[in-house]
């Protein structure tokens, strides 16, 4: 006796025993299909069931693939010819909805493989083989939400332009089309498209014959699969040429000629189909784009020019033409260039594809070299720890007005230095050697007396700019200050 077969019997002797005891019963029986053994069959398509789940229960052993479902039926369809056909629940009393389907290849719920499922008023999409058995389990997911269950299944018919015969005519260009591959099919004949390494299947087909001559680009708005596409000259599928291929929504780029008809299969990999944006058009010029990688350049810098153009026909660049502005040029993709002067620069790049479309854009280079230096650090021969004595440091500009900031340290024990203090300065721009002299005083410590010497060290760092030669900003007092302690107590 099966689980639901005894829930049935101890059903009616509830029923029986609040009979006798004057009791109006409230049980309902549970639906005919609550069994997977007696699963609702499903003659043919359109279909469309609605049964009162109540009372439905799970089974022992009973499959829980996506989720729970304590309120189950089943339905089985064996189609007498390949089909694609939509599930859904809609028209169902409950929001909770769930289904799954699972293909049979032996007995009993140990004999089903997984397919798909949804849940919360979603469908599926399902590729039924001939012959082969399948089945639907259908509930809710919340435990005594059920009511009236509805299981809707219809034939989804391939799309119109699913055969070469019947491609779809492309009048005029940009054109835009949406398709679903998902019943389409493959036919007897038809090419594999040389870029493809799976197996193409479920294609669709569109055609067009240009009026002039020149490059068209075939590519996908989206696509929910994983995409295969060819184009062919020809009549039929017993002469087609291909002219072009792609995969995984790349764009196919091609040089048409007029008056010549173009057939585009489109596919998916692997099997693959669904929902689909086939977009043709004139391709477009590239983009021309650069950038430097060179911030605030000076004449001591090799310049780093990077190439950042686009090709929205996805054919690539086979030349790169670079004028500087100082009378050089380069053709390679990303060079280098170091400027003699300071100046403004307008740098063009003209950069032209593999089927000769080409593009310019320019921008101007600004080549400003800020450069300041210390040329001497102006310590006193001696002192006693106490005494307060200028530190005076020579900074060189023969270039800009500056405002720099310059750091004062002092040698420590054991090596090293130990921070003063600073000062921010303007230092004007004078010719030849002459310098501006900036003065810090310095009163000798201890610490000093106790080495019996110090070291003063200066740093100059220029603000709002980069010092196009850092090297000489650094400088150290020579010799070192001797330092007694006769002045401490």
């Amino acid at each position: 006796m099966s689980h639901k077969f005894s829930h049935r019997v101890v059903s009616l002797f509830m029923a029986v025993a609040i009979a006798i005891a004057g009791v109006s019963p409230a049980l309902a029986a549970p639906p005919s299909n609550d069994d997977f053994g007696f699963a609702t069959v499903i003659g043919s398509l359109p279909f469309s069931d609605s049964v009162d789940n109540t009372e439905a229960t799970l089974e022992p052993g009973e499959p829980e693939s996506c989720s729970s479902m304590p309120q189950s039926v089943w339905y089985s369809f064996t189609p007498v010819s390949d089909t694609v056909v939509r599930v859904d629940m809609d028209g169902s009393s409950f929001g909770d909805t769930a289904f799954v389907a699972y293909q049979d290849g032996g007995s009993g719920f140990g004999g089903l493989s997984f397919l798909d499922c949804s849940n919360f008023g979603g469908f599926l999409t399902l590729s039924l083989q001939a012959g082969t058995t399948y089945y639907i389990q259908a509930g809710n997911i919340f435990n005594g939400s059920g009511g009236d269950l509805h299981l809707n299944l219809q034939e989804v018919p391939p799309p119109a332009n699913d055969n070469f015969a019947n491609a779809s005519v492309i009048s005029a260009l940009p054109f835009d089309d949406s398709v679903d591959t998902i019943a389409a099919s493959l036919e007897a004949g038809e090419p594999t498209p040389s870029c493809d390494f799976g197996q193409t299947d479920r294609t669709v087909w569109y055609a067009f014959t240009p009026n002039t001559s020149g490059p068209i680009s075939a590519n996908f708005n989206f696509s929910d699969f994983n995409t295969v596409m060819a184009a062919f000259t020809g009549s039929s599928l017993a002469n087609l040429t291909e002219v072009g291929c792609s995969i995984f929504s790349d764009t196919l780029t091609f040089q048409a000629t007029a008056n010549t008809t173009y057939y585009f299969q489109v596919g998916g990999i692997f099997g693959d189909g669904g929902p689909v944006g086939f977009h043709l058009d004139i391709t477009p010029p590239p983009v021309a784009d650069f950038h430097t990688h060179t911030p605030q350049p000076s004449i001591f810098d090799s310049i780093e020019f990077h190439d950042l153009s686009f090709d929205p026909g996805g054919v690539g660049f086979q030349s790169w033409a670079w004028d500087f502005g100082d009378g050089a040029t380069s053709s390679e993709q990303n060079p280098l260039h170091q400027y003699a002067a300071d100046g403004d620069y307008t740098v063009q790049l003209t950069v032209t594809t593999f089927d000769g479309r080409s593009a310019s854009t320019s921008q101007v280079v600004q080549v400003s070299t800020h450069d300041v230096a210390i040329m001497k650090v102006a310590a006193p021969r001696s002192g006693n720890v106490g005494q307060t004595k200028t530190i005076t440091v020579s900074i060189k500009n023969n270039r800009y007005p500056e405002t720099v900031r310059i750091e004062l340290y002092r040698s420590v024990a054991g090596g090293g230095f130990e921070f003063i203090g600073f000062s921010t300065q303007f230092v004007p721009v004078r010719s030849g050697n002459r310098t501006s002299q900036f003065t810090f005083k310095y009163t000798f410590s201890p610490q000093d007396a106790q080495i019996g010497k110090v070291t003063f060290r200066a740093i100059v760092i220029i603000e709002g700019a980069n010092d196009a030669f850092q090297a000489d900003n650094d400088a150290i007092s020579t010799p070192p200050t001797r330092v007694g302690r006769s002045s401490y107590p």
